[in-house]
C-alpha cells in the first residue's frame, strides 16, 4: 500500500508561510482573551501579559507598550547568551503578540465575574498558544527568561517557567488581592490544560502489553476478531530466565473492555498491563499531519 504524502511538506516555503499564520492566529486569540477577559478582572496569570497587568494598575501603563517594553531586552539577551537558536519565531512573536494586544484592546468585556473570566481567559490563552505551538512558535517574553534560568542555574525547564509565573501572581497578591491570585492561578491551570488538548487532542488510546502461554490463540484474537495490528517483543522472566514474548497492542478507550473480554476467554491467567497514551499517529488511528 502507497504511503499518502502529506498536504503540505514540513520544511517547504508553504509550510513555513503556514507556521506564520498559525503564529498570527495563536497571538490574536491570545490577545483578544487577555483584554476581554483577564485584565479587566486584573487576573495575572503569569508570564508578561501578568506583569503588564500589574504595572496597568500600579503605574497606568497600556499592557502592550509593557509588554513591548519587557520583550525587547529579553530578546536581546536571550539572543547573546543563547545565540539565534531560540528561533527567529520567538523574535516576531515577542513583536506580534503586544501588537494584537494593542489591536484589541478595545474589545467588549462579557463578564465581570473573576471565575468565569479566569476559567475562558486560561482556555483562550491555552487555545492560543497550542496554535502557535502548532506552527512551531513562541510568544517570547519569561518563557525566553526561563530558558536562561534553565541554562544558567541548572534547574529544570519546567520549574524555571513555574518560578517566574509564580512570582507573577504572588505579585498580583501583592497588588490586587490574594483572591485574584487564586484566579491567576485557576487561569493558568486551565491555561496548561488546554494546550495539552490543542497538541494532542481528544484521541487518548491505551497500549497493552500482554504476556501469555497461549500467545498464538490471542494473537488470533487480536487480529481477526478485535481487527487490530499487535507487535511481538522478546522478553525473558526476571525469575525464570525463561524466553517470552510479550505482546503489544494499541486500542482506542471504547475497544479496551473487548481486548481485556477476548484476553480472558483465550487465557484467564494472561499477565495484562494496560497503559494511557496521549496521541497515536499511524494506520487505524490519526493521519499524520
Amino acid at each position: 500500500m502507497s504511503r499518502k504524502e502529506p498536504r503540505i511538506r514540513i520544511g517547504s516555503p508553504t509550510h513555513t508561510v503556514f507556521e506564520y499564520i498559525l503564529l498570527l492566529v495563536g497571538s490574536l486569540i491570545m490577545a483578544a482573551s487577555f483584554n476581554s477577559f483577564l485584565n479587566p478582572n486584573q487576573i495575572a496569570t503569569g508570564g508578561v501579559s501578568g506583569i503588564s497587568t500589574i504595572v496597568q494598575q500600579v503605574a497606568k501603563i497600556t499592557p502592550a507598550y509593557t509588554q513591548w517594553a519587557l520583550n525587547i531586552p529579553i530578546l536581546l539577551l536571550a539572543l547573546w547568551l543563547l545565540g539565534g537558536k531560540f528561533g527567529i519565531k520567538a523574535i516576531v512573536g515577542s513583536i506580534i503578540f503586544p501588537f494584537c494586544v494593542l489591536v484589541t484592546s478595545h474589545l467588549g468585556v462579557p463578564t465581570h465575574n473573576p471565575l468565569l473570566a479566569a476559567v475562558y481567559g486560561g482556555m483562550g490563552v491555552g487555545l492560543g498558544l497550542g496554535v502557535v505551538f502548532k506552527g512551531r512558535g513562541s510568544t517570547g517574553g519569561l518563557g525566553l527568561a526561563a530558558q536562561l534560568l534553565h541554562k544558567y542555574s541548572g534547574l529544570s525547564l519546567g520549574f524555571s517557567v513555574a518560578v517566574f509565573d509564580g512570582l507573577v501572581i504572588i505579585s498580583s497578591a501583592l497588588v490586587f488581592t490574594p483572591e485574584n491570585a487564586l484566579y491567576g492561578m485557576i487561569g493558568l491551570f486551565v491555561t496548561t490544560k488546554t494546550i495539552d488538548i490543542v497538541q494532542l487532542g481528544f484521541n487518548y488510546a491505551k497500549v497493552a502489553f500482554i504476556i501469555s502461554d497461549h500467545t498464538d490463540a490471542i494473537r488470533k484474537a487480536i487480529l481477526y476478531d478485535l481487527d487490530r495490528g499487535l507487535t511481538e517483543l522478546s522478553g525473558s522472566g526476571g525469575f525464570t530466565g525463561e524466553s517470552r514474548t510479550v505482546m503489544m497492542v494499541v486500542v482506542k478507550q471504547n475497544e479496551v473492555s473487548r481486548l481485556k473480554t477476548l484476553v480472558q476467554s483465550v487465557d484467564p491467567q494472561a499477565f495484562v498491563i494496560l497503559s494511557e497514551t496521549n496521541e497515536v499517529l499511524g494506520e487505524g488511528f490519526k493521519r499524520h499531519a
